[in-house]
């Protein structure tokens, strides 16, 4: 992804009084000549302003969600580097009911081949809501353990960083096994993870177990420590 550029960095007024440097100058160039072009779009605001914008919606409605995703991500703590949509958390029962109030508020929403989301345009960005995660229904424990946070000055319900990571490690398979786009993740919320449980929930599958071992080799979580023991086998 290419660093966007900042939009505030010039303002219109300043663009149109901009002069030539060379000797012929002879005058402000006019704001309708070709030498002026749109800055680019910043995505990663954009991408914010989504996220806002529908959590707004959610939150106003009542409906139980968490945000998900690359600026859940950010909303811990990780980069500002989102990716290409927003993706929220919801309940499978609650698909119906979030889908007619997103259409209530203005939002394009439809259902993709995919049948585990639903898809949704908001402010001209993608927005996933999703009702399972790695082939896991989205429960309300799930909902429940995600953590109230500021998204860019909203505050919202946010995925939990353990089943963040968690629902990346269970998608890990051989057909998909991106690890370069993970361990930035896990390096950035390391410290919020609970290893533990995740080595106990997924550490026993092929693709999780190399990504933790590539993990423990740079250094980023300790090696695993022996099996814990029963009462029983410390009496033997």
């Amino acid at each position: 992804m290419t660093q966007p550029a900042d939009e505030h960095a010039l303002d219109r007024r300043g663009v149109s009084e901009l002069r030539p440097t060379a000797a012929h100058d002879s005058g402000p160039v006019p704001a309708d000549d070709p030498r002026h072009q749109e800055l680019p779009v910043d995505r990663n605001q954009a991408i914010l302003q989504a996220a806002k914008q529908v959590g707004a919606i959610l939150k106003r409605n009542e409906h139980p969600f968490a945000l998900a995703g690359s600026v859940a991500v950010y909303a811990h703590g990780g980069h500002q580097n989102l990716q290409h949509d927003v993706d929220f958390c919801i309940r499978p029962d609650d698909a119906a009911a979030v889908a007619e109030t997103l259409r209530a508020a203005g939002l394009t929403v439809y259902t993709p081949p995919e049948d585990w989301l639903l898809k949704a345009s908001c402010l001209g960005q993608q927005v996933d809501l999703i009702f399972e995660l790695a082939h896991e229904p989205v429960t309300t424990e799930l909902l429940a353990r995600a953590e109230e946070l500021s998204v860019d000055s909203v505050l919202m319900p946010v995925l939990a960083p353990t089943d963040l990571l968690r629902g990346l490690l269970a998608a890990f398979s051989e057909h998909h096994c991106d690890f370069g786009a993970v361990l930035p993740i896990a390096r950035a919320l390391r410290e919020k993870i609970d290893w533990e449980a995740l080595r106990r929930d997924c550490g026993d599958a092929p693709m999780p177990a190399a990504f933790f071992f590539v993990l423990e080799r740079l250094e980023i979580i300790p090696p695993a420590g022996p099996p814990a023991t029963t009462p029983e086998e410390e009496q033997r």
